[in-house]
């Protein structure tokens, strides 16, 4: 018994922190109201492929008809820096940076402009194919990681602004 009640006096502190669950609501939150208005432009190159699709598969894709317009610019860079002796690279870090802006096309106006950006590591082995398909599956997790850091920060940002972004 005495364990439940220090278990409940411990959780009071919790339900005055103010935190309020994002998409409270489900589909009728402002959050998901808001990215259900967004479209997404194309991107440049495979990770710009990769990274629209990531975003397309989680807000959706609304095309011509949305109010809002996500722009996004990528860098995507692989450098080598495990070095052996005789001068091969043992190890590359793939990094994947990504300048966004949120549009409010009816009155052509930037909301929201941010970056996001995340990298991995790569091993290189002595097998080229091995290393290419590591580089692939690195830009993979990294489109994947930059699509949930552009959602969650078009989410946050509607939410702090009410209705709109």
């Amino acid at each position: 018994m005495r364990r439940i009640a220090l278990l409940l006096s411990m959780m009071l502190p919790l339900s005055a922190c103010g935190l309020q669950p994002l998409y409270s609501g489900g589909g009728n939150s402002v959050a998901a109201s808001t990215l259900s208005q967004v479209s997404v432009g194309p991107i440049e190159g495979r990770a710009g492929w990769l990274v629209r699709n990531a975003i397309v598969d989680r807000i959706g894709d609304h095309g011509g008809s949305a109010r809002y317009r996500l722009d996004i610019l990528l860098d995507d860079q692989i450098e080598g820096f495990g070095i052996r002796s005789d001068r091969t690279t043992t190890r590359e870090r793939r990094q994947l940076r990504a300048r966004y802006q949120l549009i409010d096309t009816s009155a052509n106006k930037t909301l929201l402009d941010a970056t996001a950006g995340s990298d991995v590591g790569i091993d290189v082995v002595n097998s080229e194919y091995a290393t290419i398909a590591a580089e692939q599956t690195a830009l993979e997790r990294l489109a994947d990681i930059i699509a949930d850091q552009i959602v969650t920060r078009v989410a946050v940002q509607t939410r702090k602004g009410g209705s709109t972004p």
